[in-house]
């Protein structure tokens, strides 16, 4: 098959990066924010030794090309569309793909494997639960706490002023959740030098005009879930009873010493995780 190098949806292009083997299967995956598709870039050729084909999309708010202003824009529908565009360009309109997502890319995920099962082969979960063990976990662990950041990413454009500054205090923010020196550089040159910053916001705006029936469906496709220790915006809660959610072969992977920045600071950890579902599910299917 083609690679692919874009993808238009509903007038948006939105830029894909394409790697590894033709004729491997498919390994779709989706970075959170405020990352790009190179959040990947340890995981994917750990994929691509293996065998499989890896595409990873700038989500909408963050390609040049797919970047509305609207919040509605921006609501869950909208981000599993993209989605399953991107299985329908990389598998084929009737192929499946294998769900990767890390973050706010967990999310478009997770939507997809409920609603579209018989396009997903398997779904790896990184971080984020599935939206109701999340909702739950806001309740009983503490995660309400920790969320604190999603109320204030609802204020118009003081997140942006402060998450765009260049001296210490935006990187001791950024660095307090995990971000290294590399890290910061590649935020402040890929996403506010880039002009991605108030739409990639607009993932958390868009949380009030959604639809909560969207969120509920169950997930039948085979799911592992990843979580670490040292993150300090998920709680363990929500991530170990992600499975509440999965009428399907489910796994939890705990990852010991490692922030919420799973694909770029436990890259090897996340594929072995990673190619153990997809090597299982790939197995089950034949």
């Amino acid at each position: 098959m083609a690679e692919l190098t874009t993808l238009t949806r509903d007038g948006l292009v939105f830029d894909v990066l394409d790697e590894g083997p033709r004729d491997g299967e498919v390994v779709v995956l989706l970075h959170g924010f405020p990352e790009r598709s190179t959040s990947w870039r340890f995981v994917a050729p750990l994929l691509n030794a293996a065998g499989y084909r890896t595409v990873a999309m700038d989500q909408r708010g963050y390609s040049r090309g797919a970047r509305p202003r609207r919040r509605r824009d921006y609501r869950g529908s909208e981000l599993m569309a993209d989605v399953l565009a991107l299985v329908d360009a990389a598998a084929g309109p009737t192929g499946k793909a294998h769900v990767v997502g890390h973050d706010w890319g967990a999310v478009p995920a997770w939507l997809l494997a409920a609603h579209h099962p018989d396009r997903v082969a398997s779904l790896t979960a990184v971080s984020v639960p599935h939206p109701q063990a999340f909702l739950t976990a806001m309740l009983r662990s503490g995660q309400l706490l920790k969320s604190w950041y999603m109320l204030a990413f609802q204020l118009p454009r003081l997140p942006e002023l402060v998450l765009s500054r260049t001296g210490d205090i935006a990187a001791r923010q950024l660095r307090s959740a995990g971000f290294t020196a590399d890290d910061v550089a590649r935020f402040r040159s890929e996403i506010v030098a880039d002009g991605a910053l108030p739409t990639a916001l607009n993932w958390y705006r868009a949380l009030p005009l959604g639809d909560p029936r969207l969120m509920r469906r169950r997930v039948s496709v085979p799911t592992t879930m990843v979580w670490s220790d040292q993150d300090v915006a998920l709680a363990r809660w929500g991530a170990e009873h992600a499975g509440d959610w999965v009428d399907a072969p489910f796994r939890f992977v705990p990852l010991e010493g490692v922030s919420h920045w799973i694909p770029t600071q436990a890259p090897e950890a996340l594929a072995e995780a990673i190619l153990d579902r997809v090597d299982h599910a790939q197995a089950a299917a034949s």
